[in-house]
């Protein structure tokens, strides 16, 4: 499992990796194009109650640090550079900040495109 599904697995919950959403089809594949699901899991209400569970605070909503952090994934540079592969960054990861902004884009995108509910400021 790459990173990506991990962080899908850990904001949708493991029956979003077993099985498609209620109501229809296949669940999504890891292929670009992916249709959203029938019943949309609203991410940022999932990531809103993760956060105000924690005794950390995270700016989940900003950074991909913040949001792995947050799913209790490693978050170094190491591992967001191995998703920034994943994901088919094509900048310099030298430059962590740009790449940061970047992924957190994608796996907002991506998220939105597996069948979660994404407010648009966050695409």
């Amino acid at each position: 499992m790459g990173i990506f599904d991990t962080i899908k697995s850990a904001i949708f919950g493991s029956a979003a990796q077993a099985s498609p959403a209620p109501g229809g089809g296949a669940a999504p594949t890891a292929s670009a194009g992916a249709t959203p699901q029938a019943a949309a899991v609203d991410v940022a209400a999932n990531l809103d109650a993760l956060a105000k569970a924690s005794k950390e605070s995270f700016d989940w909503r900003k950074s991909i640090v913040d949001l792995m952090k947050l799913l209790k994934l490693d978050s170094s540079l190491a591992s967001r550079k191995e998703l920034a592969k994943e994901l088919g960054y094509t900048g310099n990861t030298s430059d962590s900040a740009t790449m940061n902004v970047w992924l957190h884009k994608q796996v907002m995108a991506k998220l939105a495109a597996n069948g979660g509910k994404v407010p648009d400021e966050l695409k």
